[in-house]
């Protein structure tokens, strides 16, 4: 029988309403404002990846644009039913919180605290609030993380080990990134234990299941040459809108769940270390690893609601000692969610983005969920204007997305891209002229004889995002045919 680690504490029966009622007061808040704004640039993409569905695409496995595809099918114009799988995703991070501070032995108030502080969590709100990737990763990590706290307790049967297999096989065709974790995870309890988990023929089970789930992503990666190792240096490289340097990594560690509760979950840091140790260190080796790779800051994100919950269980019996103490922490929470609901959420009227925006200036996220109608509609009006033939062309995959999505009213062609997935999708037909959104002249200069400068996009909203002042460029004459540069032109990131 498995043996359980010497200092966990007395598991708690199954009870835990209030984790329930707080998520549920979560998920409603994100469905009340899920609609407002518009699409962000890569919910768009994922509906355009989700109408041409594979089994990879070069910088994402399949899940997220299934899951855009299947949404698309019951309303194809619908931004809240689009994300209400990222409403589940994240409404499931918040109950794993509170069932955390259950698996740790914490009693009610500890299990409110914990799942309290993760929804109010600054990450939480933005990751909830669209479908992407980084959402569907968190609960999925979640849930994985909560498997493997019942697989320390002898109450629990090691058949749990197949549950991980399968959850992680989910998440590799969601995210390839969640491997890291899963071998941080699997080192560092086979260095600082408990070490018998892994004495069960359920483990080696759980690895092929989750090679099977993984494999025909995995397959469709080689035969491509990888492109998501290429597309993770270049992000590293700082190609991503969301890329950032060391420095940034390590401050935004104090902002992805909110400057009040820093204490908390810095203290349940060293409680982990004192009673699972394991978690501790996976928390501090993927904090070294993703700093040396130059990941996101929100890579590390999904240790957080593990740290609330052990901060909350430690916690536990001096909060009770005095009411004040309670209080206090339940002010400090309110507040952290006040704050990731007004900065991270559309919860205010969407004149407070117009420049200068201090809301984009933390969030610089909500500025790419306005205006793409209005940026179709500038491009359809151009080109009707100046070549009503030619084929478009765009600088990256959220200004594709947003014409292939809009431009059927104004009879636009589907649009092509150098970047991403839309590089492999193909370049425009032979030597065909074409309207260039959104690339420099530098850069049109190289690809085409004769660029004719037509207009700078125009929001007509005074919000600045990555598309506000981009040049649309007419290419009547390409130096060569379209194919034929189409390798030279690529751009991951």
């Amino acid at each position: 029988m498995e043996q359980r680690p010497v200092n966990a504490p007395r598991w708690q029966p199954a009870t835990g309403g209030e984790i329930y009622w707080i998520a549920a007061i979560f998920a409603a808040a994100l469905t009340a404002v899920s609609g407002r704004y518009g699409y962000h640039r890569d919910e768009l993409y994922f509906l355009a990846a989700g109408h041409r569905l594979d089994w990879g695409y070069p910088d994402q496995p399949p899940l997220v644009p299934l899951l855009a595809r299947a949404m698309s099918a019951i309303d194809p114009n619908s931004v809240m039913l689009l994300r209400l799988p990222a409403t589940l995703a994240a409404t499931i991070v918040v109950v794993c919180g509170g069932l955390y501070a259950r698996e740790l032995g914490g009693g009610r108030v500890a299990r409110a605290v914990a799942a309290g502080s993760v929804a109010s969590a600054a990450l939480l709100s933005g990751a909830g609030h669209t479908l992407s990737t980084a959402d569907l990763d968190l609960a999925i990590w979640s849930m994985i993380v909560l498997v493997v706290l019942r697989l320390l307790r002898t109450s629990f049967e090691p058949r749990w080990w197949l549950a991980v297999g399968v959850l992680a096989g989910i998440g590799v065709q969601n995210k390839a990134l969640i491997v890291v974790p899963l071998a941080v995870l699997a080192l560092s309890l086979l260095a600082v234990g408990p070490r018998e988990i892994f004495a069960t023929k359920y483990f080696p089970a759980a690895l092929v299941i989750a090679a099977l789930i993984s494999a025909p992503y995995l397959l469709w990666q080689a035969r491509n040459g990888w492109p998501q190792w290429a597309l993770s240096r270049a992000i590293a490289g700082g190609s991503s809108g969301s890329s950032n340097t060391r420095i940034q990594f390590v401050v935004l560690q104090f902002g992805l769940i909110g400057v009040f509760l820093v204490p908390l979950w810095i203290f349940g840091l060293w409680w982990l270390w004192q009673r699972y140790r394991a978690f501790a260190l996976t928390y501090v080796v993927l904090f070294v690893a993703y700093l040396i790779m130059v990941g996101k800051a929100y890579y590390l994100g999904e240790m957080y609601p593990l740290l609330l919950a052990a901060g909350a269980v430690g916690a536990e019996p001096w909060l009770l000692a005095r009411r004040i103490r309670l209080g206090t922490l339940a002010f400090a929470i309110a507040l952290n969610a006040i704050f990731s609901a007004v900065v991270f959420l559309p919860t205010l009227p969407m004149s407070v983005l117009r420049n200068p925006s201090p809301i984009l200036a933390i969030n610089k996220e909500a500025g790419e969920t306005v205006g793409w109608p209005h940026f179709v509609a500038q491009i359809a009006d151009v080109r009707a204007h100046s070549a009503p033939d030619a084929d478009i062309l765009t600088a990256n995959y959220g200004e594709a997305a947003a014409i292939e999505h809009y431009g059927a009213q104004y009879h636009l062609p589907t649009p092509h891209s150098v970047h991403n997935a839309y590089w492999w999708w193909g370049p425009p037909a032979d030597t065909h002229e074409a309207l260039i959104v959104g690339i420099t002249a530098d850069q049109v200069a190289r690809f085409c004889a004769d660029p004719q400068p037509l207009a700078r996009i125009d929001n007509g909203l005074n919000i600045h995002n990555n598309e506000q002042g981009r040049a649309l460029t007419l290419c009547r004459t390409p130096r060569h045919p379209w194919p034929e540069m189409w390798s030279a032109m690529r751009r991951l990131g």
